[in-house]
């Protein structure tokens, strides 16, 4: 298979097969596949109809191949057999991450028993309706509209566009967000976060890239940025904000989502990283999905022509 590094200049390509698909998952976006090449060393091949995507898993002694789930129309089995054979001439065993339930059902069709899954759930991605973010109708919703209220009632505010220009203020506060935030453990990951997120920000146009920031006494006190992920569904990769002016989360996340495309009818807020704080705040949104990707190793091997 003739894998090459995944670049800006990629993008039409990619996102032929991404924005057409079914797939909701936060991975699938192209800005994260770029922003975040720098860890995963991420790969793409367009062979027979699908996308396929091959990158890194780094861990604390060594990296492991991995592939996500083809993308594409065509012959699902024959596609899995491909990446499969690339995989045996690294020495490796196949292994495809990010794998949702109905991807896993179609898997066990073509290949009945021949996988053995695993399951994360610190690695589900938070599926909400636009329509529950932008409106925070109902009960469900009461504080988050009485944090709204107060802050409405303390502060005086704008909603500006991001934009290339306004991104080295944002980098600024992402600073005072890591250095309120950072602990030991976390510390290597948020380093990374900050990584991808400024060449995020000095890419902002080509990614095509969505953002915007809350501006109080002519200072950005929060921002947030994605990008389109398939054809309904938009992607939040970052959100940052200065928590001293209370309410301010629940201020970016309406005000984001209210100027979105009307096209999008799914937010994904991804993963929570099992950090305990992440998962509360994720949770009292009320997502109407958590979205499960399993991996999959494959365990019964047929000879490799």
């Amino acid at each position: 298979m003739n894998f090459r590094p995944i670049t800006i200049a990629d993008k039409n390509i990619i996102t032929e097969y991404t924005y057409e698909s079914d797939f909701k998952n936060c991975d699938f976006a192209f800005s994260n596949m770029c922003s975040w090449r720098f860890l995963y060393e991420s790969e793409f091949a367009a062979e027979d109809g699908f996308l396929f995507i091959r990158f890194n898993v780094p861990d604390k002694k060594h990296n492991h191949k991995a592939y996500m789930f083809p993308v594409g129309k065509g012959n699902l089995a024959h596609a899995i057999n491909k990446i499969e054979k690339d995989a045996a001439t690294l020495n490796l065993p196949l292994l495809i991450l990010g794998i949702t339930d109905e991807s896993k059902i179609i898997l066990e069709k073509n290949f009945p028993n021949e996988f053995t899954y695993m399951t994360d759930r610190n690695y589900f991605d938070y599926i909400y309706l636009r329509e529950d973010l932008q409106f925070l109708k109902g009960k469900k919703f009461q504080a988050k509209r009485n944090h709204i209220n107060k802050f409405n009632k303390l502060y005086q505010y704008s909603y500006i566009p991001l934009t290339q220009e306004i991104a080295p203020q944002c980098m600024e506060l992402e600073q005072i967000w890591l250095n309120l935030n950072v602990s030991e453990q976390y510390r290597e990951a948020l380093a990374n976060e900050r990584r991808s997120l400024c060449f995020a920000l000095k890419n902002f146009t080509q990614l095509e890239l969505h953002g915007g920031a809350i501006v109080v006494d002519n200072k950005i006190i929060a921002f947030s940025c994605g990008s389109k992920i398939n054809r309904n569904t938009f992607g939040v990769h970052v959100e940052k904000a200065d928590i001293t002016y209370e309410g301010i989360f629940s201020v970016i996340n309406r005000e984001f989502v209210s100027h979105l495309p009307q096209e999008y009818i799914y937010i994904n807020r991804e993963e929570d990283l099992g950090i305990a704080g992440l998962r509360k705040a994720k949770l009292s949104y009320n997502p109407v999905m958590l979205l499960a990707k399993n991996g999959a190793m494959k365990r019964k091997s047929p000879a490799l022509n």
